[in-house]
């Protein structure tokens, strides 16, 4: 399977293009109406918390998987914010969030913006979904082959945060 170098990053940005396309015209009452996926929060919250994610990490307030409170803070802080202006700043630093090179069985994929120093990670088709999807801990992350310090992007790799405990299969 060929994969285009940028297919990540267009992914992340396609997703971003979609749910901007679904909320930007939507009135206070729509954008106010629950998520039944994230107790407790709105559309609104939901779209302040994936706009928050760019810029606390941009801007070191964020250092893995943020926590129920700062997820509480990122939600809190957008609340009230004009939705046009989220989509804004989400938009904005979206496209600078990482930097990073993964070679999976052949195939390169770069996320993250044009520029040096590129952190490189070689891996497998099925590391790769698992590191993913969050089966692996922060230690398994780690311990992938890289070709400088995955510290600061490790936490940023995994959609559902890493596991919590090795996990091995």
């Amino acid at each position: 399977m060929a994969v285009d170098a940028a297919d990540l990053a267009r992914m992340y940005r396609e997703t971003r293009e979609r749910l901007t396309a679904l909320v930007a015209g939507l009135d206070e009452v729509e954008l106010g109406a629950p998520v039944p996926a994230c107790p407790g929060w709105s559309v609104a919250d939901v779209i302040g918390h994936l706009a928050a994610i760019p810029e606390d990490a941009l801007a070191g307030r964020l250092t893995g998987p943020p926590s129920e409170e700062e997820t509480a803070a990122q939600v809190n802080r957008f609340r009230g914010r004009p939705m046009t202006q989220t989509l804004a700043g989400w938009t904005d630093l979206a496209p600078r969030f990482v930097r990073l090179r993964v070679a999976v069985e052949g195939t390169r994929i770069r996320v993250g913006p044009d520029g040096e120093p590129v952190l490189g990670l070689t891996t497998t088709w099925y590391e790769a979904f698992r590191w993913r999807m969050g089966r692996r801990s922060r230690d398994q992350l780690a311990a992938l082959d890289w070709s400088g310090d995955p510290g600061p992007v490790l936490d940023h790799l995994v959609i559902f945060g890493p596991a919590r405990a090795d996990i091995i299969e």
